[in-house]
């Protein structure tokens, strides 16, 4: 059988019944639209949205995110059809195994790993310094040589700078995330549905109390002149801008991957995913205007820009009558930041192990990805394994670098399931369909388009990075995949003994 054989989706289906020993079914609309917001609104708008304004955009910034987010709504289009028809666990992966074939199936899983795996280190690094920082407001220095991952130079209270070794706090928080997804669902999503209502009042507490006190001059020059060399502000910093923050996105794919846990998927994946995008697409272009208004965007470009914002807001207020709540503000944004990316990671790291469990069934992987606990009835040996290597990330890589390797594989997963809509339509028009991507072929190809163009603005550093993971993936699969595929050896005994 070939490398391109397609699963059947009446098999796919099937296997999503799972029984009394799947996943349970217990989430409904506004958990979905909960782990939506609870994946999106995190690392992008409180760390990497001033980092690529101070490097990238200016206070055009603003325009990247529109761009990002109209490619983001193009893709969401496409998933939540996919989501709708096909509602299993993994994600673009079964997608793409549905339409495109099993070998690019196995990319885009594989590629999934620097989207979930990366995505969940990126937001670790992140809230180690927003945790860092709002020690230190209390009077509390942590060690700097365990702060950030090494090598990286951190600032010391006296001026000094210390060279960091480790990122330990990173590695705390990977590790209390994948007990809590080890434990259940249902506790995790409860969990995620309290932070987002506190990180979502955070965030329209910044804008509401930040645009009082912008400095229009802050906004110019709008889009700053390119300095010479692309991606380095002018129209191709914003369009390097908008590669960059694509992470802030992110998390409206991740909802796809709950879909058999879901109560009705066909009503309600849609609803997660178109949902949660809409409403964190807003916030969004209203926080990013607010944040290079308050302060020069060449300010912006560090682990905590949200918090030097509202120190910048906390300085214009002094006297007036709103002095009083933007002392305190500093305060809220870093409690808020903390506990919103903690959210961030529950649903990245949610998202992972069903991808590997997925492609455990389907013999991509060996029999224990696809392991469920007796009891929590969760995939526990895929959760573990992926807090591992979350952590070991998350400690010891930089997280510029960590977020531009999401962002490609992101786009590169946006690009193939894209494609699949399409080539879906031609080849099963009978299906049912209860959410249908709108104009096709012209939106899915559309949504490709503009994926491969925030691609085309990334680094050469980060297309090198993913051709060399994309080579380390091939080789696994022709060593283990080619040779234990279910599919290909048509033993479906085998597949539900997997379970």
């Amino acid at each position: 059988m070939s490398i391109l054989a397609t699963k059947p989706i009446d098999q796919i289906k099937a296997e999503a019944a799972g029984g009394e020993h799947g996943l349970k079914r217990v989430l409904g609309p506004v958990n979905l639209v909960s782990l939506g917001i609870g994946a999106i609104i995190g690392t992008g708008i409180f760390v990497l949205t001033g980092q690529a304004a101070a490097a990238h955009a200016g206070p055009a910034i603003v325009l990247s995110m529109v761009l990002a987010g109209f490619a983001s709504a193009l893709a969401g289009l496409c998933y939540a059809e996919f989501a709708s028809t096909v509602p299993i666990a993994g994600s673009a992966y079964t997608y793409g195994y549905a339409t495109l074939g099993e070998f690019v199936a196995w990319i885009i899983g594989w590629d999934l790993i620097l989207e979930y795996a990366l995505g969940a280190a990126t937001v670790a690094v992140g809230w180690s310094g927003y945790v860092v920082s709002f020690l230190h407001d209390f009077g509390i220095s942590f060690p700097a040589a365990l702060s950030a991952a090494p090598g990286t130079q951190v600032v010391l209270s006296d001026g000094g700078v210390a060279t960091a070794v480790f990122n330990l706090p990173a590695v705390v928080i990977t590790v209390l995330v994948t007990i809590l997804l080890v434990i259940g669902i249902q506790e995790s999503a409860s969990v995620n549905s309290a932070i987002v209502i506190v990180k979502v009042a955070v965030v329209l507490l910044v804008i509401a109390a930040g645009a009082v006190f912008v400095n229009t001059a802050n906004w110019h020059p709008f889009i700053p002149p390119n300095t010479g060399k692309f991606g380095e502000f002018g129209w191709s910093g914003i369009m390097r801008g908008a590669g960059v923050i694509f992470f802030a996105y992110i998390g409206f794919d991740a909802v796809s991957t709950a879909a058999q846990e879901a109560k009705n998927p066909q009503r309600d994946m849609p609803i997660g995913i178109l949902g949660s995008l809409v409403i964190c697409t807003i916030l969004y272009i209203l926080v990013s205007a607010v944040m290079v208004g308050l302060v020069p965007y060449t300010e912006l470009g560090v682990a905590a820009p949200m918090a030097v914002a509202i120190d910048a807001a906390r300085a214009h207020a002094a006297g007036s009558s709103m002095a009083g709540l933007i002392a305190i503000m500093p305060y809220i944004v870093k409690l808020g930041a903390i506990a919103g990316l903690s959210s961030v990671m529950v649903v990245m790291m949610l998202g992972q192990p069903r991808v590997f469990m997925s492609m455990g069934n389907d013999g991509l992987l060996p029999a224990w990805a696809s392991k469920i606990h007796p009891k929590f009835r969760t995939p526990y040996v895929t959760t573990i394994i992926t807090g591992v290597v979350v952590s070991i990330a998350a400690g010891f890589t930089p997280i510029k670098i960590l977020g531009e390797l999401v962002s490609i594989g992101t786009l590169l997963a946006f690009v193939i399931v894209s494609l699949g809509i399409i080539v879906l339509r031609r080849k099963r028009p009978d299906l049912e369909r209860p959410f249908r991507t709108p104009m096709v072929p012209f939106v899915p190809a559309l949504s490709a388009i503009v994926a491969l163009a925030l691609m085309a603005s990334l680094p050469r550093e980060t297309w090198e990075r993913l051709v060399i993971w994309m080579v380390i993936g091939i080789v696994l699969y022709f060593a283990y995949g080619y040779k234990h595929s279910v599919l290909r050896s048509g033993s479906a005994a085998r597949a539900s003994g997997r379970r």
